[in-house]
């Protein structure tokens, strides 16, 4: 081997390990190179997540402050009803049917009293009032879906709850409205205002829930004849002079085991309805010796009523004085008595029967 081949070989070896170490170099140049790029791709994207769920928590944020805005105005339990439907028919005219127990709340007589205050004592009494009468409702599993100049008509239709609980719902809330009216007229007299009474008209039935108005306006609404009903109910409890009154529907839906004290009213045709219906008082919120009273006449009271059905007017008669005998200030009796002796001296249809129209 001659020296030429000998320097070929070791520059051919040199030149190899040369290459050999700077590819290797290359490979960890490289290496570093995509990590450090990787790193900063992470922290890029890193940086963008966080700015994605910023944002997203923004937006969250942003339609929690719009849904609780947006229950102000339209029930809770409203939107939950029209969720459980398909999101196309959720537009105007959508409907949904259901049984529940409808209940007005009314102060009686609002209008005199409206007019001995000043437009900004009435609006400050207003919601001082409702919102005292708000919590019964709600703790009872009802929502109030209309404030009407000072009434209220709320709705019991308790999530997954029978038609019992429903009803029951509806009557513990007139019972806790009561507590609630006795609570705040005396707040009202320590600040030297006048008492208020109010009137509660509740009654059990399907309704329709659903949306009306035009595509630049729409509403909510809950509509039918059950709805006319319970308005019908509370607008007579000045005439019986009771606080609550409630169908039979409702007694017989809540069923025997309920531990409410009720008497029997009237048997009576409400405007807009062609079928009479009974109607009981409830007596529960009243004072045990009230109630011990109201109850002693309840059988001559209905006694009187059947007969006064079968155009019976002397035993009517005799039955309702029996009545006042047993508690000379029974309004309902006196009351009873007096339509007997109107109704005995007139020429009545062959068909009338028996029920009085309000």
């Amino acid at each position: 081997m001659d020296w030429q081949t000998c320097a070929l070989g070791a520059l051919f070896i040199y030149s190899t390990i040369v290459s050999f170490l700077y590819v290797r170099r290359s490979r960890r140049l490289k290496y570093r190179f995509r990590k450090a790029l990787s790193r900063r791709v992470d922290v890029h994207r890193s940086a963008l997540k966080n700015e994605d769920d910023a944002r997203f928590q923004a937006a969250a944020d942003e339609a929690l402050k719009l849904t609780q805005t947006f229950q102000k105005f339209v029930p809770r339990q409203f939107v939950e009803h029209m969720a459980n439907s398909d999101v196309d028919s959720l537009g105007l005219g959508y409907a949904t049917e259901n049984n529940v127990a409808i209940m007005f709340c009314d102060i009686r007589g609002f209008a005199g009293f409206s007019e001995r205050i000043t437009p900004q004592e009435l609006m400050n009494f207003l919601n001082s009032y409702f919102t005292r009468m708000n919590d019964p409702i709600h703790q009872n599993h009802g929502f109030i879906d209309k404030f009407m100049g000072d009434a209220i008509m709320s709705l019991f239709d308790h999530p997954g709850g029978t038609p019992q609980q429903k009803a029951m719902d509806a009557i513990n809330a007139a019972l806790d409205l009561r507590k609630a009216l006795v609570i705040y007229n005396g707040h009202r007299k320590n600040s030297n205002y006048e008492a208020i009474n109010m009137g509660i008209g509740i009654h059990f039935g399907p309704v329709i829930m659903g949306t009306v108005g035009s595509e630049d306006r729409m509403d909510t609404t809950v509509i039918g004849d059950s709805v006319n009903i319970a308005s019908r109910l509370e607008s007579l409890t000045p005439k019986y002079k009771a606080d609550i009154i409630v169908s039979a529907q409702v007694l017989k839906t809540i069923g025997s085991g309920y531990p409410v004290k009720t008497r029997l009213l009237d048997w009576v045709r409400v405007k807009g309805r062609k079928t009479p219906i009974e109607i009981y008082e409830v007596l529960s919120h009243l004072p045990e010796e009230e109630q011990e009273r109201r109850l002693a006449s309840q059988s001559k009271i209905a006694a009187g009523v059947a007969c006064r059905i079968n155009q019976q007017w002397d035993d009517a008669i005799s039955f309702f004085e029996a009545a006042i005998a047993m508690n000379p200030d029974d309004s309902l009796a006196h009351h009873h008595l007096d339509v007997c002796r109107i109704y005995q001296n007139r020429n009545l249809e062959d068909d009338w029967d028996g029920a009085l129209h309000y």
